[in-house]
């Protein structure tokens, strides 16, 4: 048994970031927690290889259950199992979301969380190489640059959205999302930068942070409504930590519901027919999941050197010696943000395209070069749930997205591939595109391509929502971060966001964590200061 001041669970996205920053203050001591190991792996830190780590011990490898409206198939869904969790498993893609997301989390009651409030976390957060300006960060941890060697094909891409009718657009993180470019990526001069390069490297050296890998934690210790610790589960055996003020999860839209369920806060007839005793009786806990559903379009290609290419020995040389070529590539290098239908607050679909055949998640292969334009839904209307399938804290839980609830979703859907299509078929592709592979050139009508989402459509893997801000009757956390009905235990990470963002969810998770260690720093929380029972 061990005490700290603070106890962090899960050093992904935003984990990494509170236990950085909490760390920076030498009378503080703070335990970091992780299930996973140290993601030093080369497909960690080679950016085209993303891919090979799903399904491997760097991932949490979750499945649906049957999902209703997807002709009843199990959705496969990786999350990163290691320091850094999914910013070192993810397309490394950097985007903010729509100011309109954050103004409506504000106006929605989560107070302090709009878009002027949250600004100047963004650009403390960031290194970007074009450097600081009114938008941007230039000092910040997490290192945002350019491609280092885009794909012609790519730009292209780009040229052919524009040919459709979007506008060019160098920064969709600057004054308006919408539009089509290249995509800024969390990279180091080729490289791959995660929140534990950016955030944990750097507090390592400090005496006051203890960072610990390989170690499940089974429960959060209460005392009454107080969080006082957390039991953890390392080489066989279980033992508790303490801590002195707070501890903090950031297991992300999975693991953090499933967690305060294991410990008795959450939906109290779900937790009884488990055999969980009840603390808080919340039915929110693990409700509202939200995600983006991407449906890729694949078609054959003319084009030279594709990323079927990458690992070609001139490219490993390429890469190993000058961090340049196609290992470099993030796959989704171009994309896209537009509206579907009118009257929306902001974008409902994003482009994610490259030089490359994706599909299965990156386990199919063609025998062929392909090009692939993923369209994303990132204003989706759908809504599903976590669950607990069992009281043991190693048995993972019930996910269920209900992808395509809404029939909004669908129209949104199959408008999109119409588009992909136009774009493939414009004049700045001219010459590029062969045969189409999904959903293949014989599907035309609306009917048709909606059979072919439903029985193709997989996510951008952004799950979001299920402890989400909101008062005690519509949500988990209040705007400090802190569990309702429980002192001394906040979240942080993507389950907090009210809905979801328009875009990647990186960049938001790392302004979680960064508005999480202000929070507790400032020791403020509703009806007392940390550390004290209100």
């Amino acid at each position: 048994m061990g005490t700290y001041d603070y106890i962090v669970v899960g050093a992904g996205s935003a984990g990494a970031v509170v236990a950085g920053r909490l760390s920076e203050d030498p009378g503080t001591t703070v335990l970091l927690v992780e299930a996973g190991g140290k993601g030093r792996d080369l497909n960690v830190k080679i950016p085209a290889a993303f891919a090979k780590q799903f399904k491997t011990g760097l991932d949490w490898e979750y499945y649906t259950e049957p999902e209703p409206h997807l002709d009843g198939r199990r959705i496969y869904h990786p999350r990163g199992k290691m320091l850094g969790g999914c910013s070192a498993q993810n397309a490394m893609i950097y985007i903010r979301g729509n100011r309109a997301d954050y103004d409506a989390w504000a106006a929605g009651g989560a107070t302090g969380w709009g878009y002027d409030d949250l600004l100047p976390l963004f650009k403390r957060a960031e290194r970007n190489s074009r450097g600081g300006d009114a938008l941007h960060g230039g000092e910040g941890p997490l290192f945002i640059e350019d491609p280092r060697s885009p794909h012609e094909v790519s730009e292209r891409l780009v040229d052919a959205m524009v040919e459709i009718g979007l506008p060019r657009n160098p920064d969709f993180n600057g004054p308006t999302q919408e539009g089509a470019g290249l995509y800024q990526l969390t990279q180091r001069r080729g490289q791959r930068w995660t929140t534990s390069d950016g955030y944990l490297r750097p507090a390592r050296k400090r005496a006051n942070l203890t960072v610990l890998t390989g170690a499940l934690v089974t429960r959060v210790v209460l005392e009454g409504d107080r969080a006082v610790g957390v039991e953890l589960e390392q080489g066989g055996s279980r033992v508790v930590h303490r801590a002195g003020r707070e501890v903090v999860l950031s297991a992300g839209a999975f693991g953090t519901p499933h967690l305060l369920m294991l410990s008795g806060i959450g939906p109290a007839d779900h937790l009884r027919e488990h055999g969980v005793g009840v603390v808080v009786d919340n039915p929110n806990v693990g409700a509202h999941l939200m995600d983006h559903p991407m449906y890729l379009l694949n078609a054959e290609t003319t084009a030279a050197r594709t990323l079927a290419e990458a690992e070609s020995p001139r490219e490993l040389v390429a890469y190993l010696t000058r961090r340049r070529g196609l290992l470099t590539s993030n796959v989704g290098e171009a994309g896209g943000f537009f509206h579907t239908t009118d009257g929306l607050a902001g974008p409902d679909m994003q482009f994610l395209a490259g030089p490359a055949y994706f599909w299965d998640h990156g386990f199919a292969t063609h025998d062929k070069p392909a090009i692939a334009v993923g369209c994303s839904l990132v204003g989706p209307r759908s809504r599903g749930r976590v669950r607990l399938a069992g009281s043991d804290p190693s048995t993972k839980p019930s996910v269920r997205f209900d992808y395509f609830a809404e029939p909004a979703d669908m129209t949104a859907m199959v408008t999109a591939v119409e588009r992909a299509r136009e774009l493939l078929a414009t004049s700045a592709m001219r010459g590029l595109v062969g045969s189409e592979l999904h959903p293949g050139a014989a599907h035309t009508t609306r009917a048709e391509l909606e059979a072919q989402i439903r029985a193709g459509v997989e996510h951008t893997y952004h799950p979001s929502c299920t402890a989400r801000i909101g008062s005690e009757s519509d949500g988990v956390v209040d705007p400090t971060l802190r569990v309702h009905g429980v002192q001394g235990l906040r979240v942080a990470d993507a389950s907090v966001f009210p809905t979801i963002t328009r875009g990647n969810t990186h960049a938001p998770s790392v302004v979680v964590g960064e508005k999480a260690a202000d929070l507790l720093r400032s020791g403020v929380v509703a009806g007392g200061r940390a550390g004290q029972v209100a």
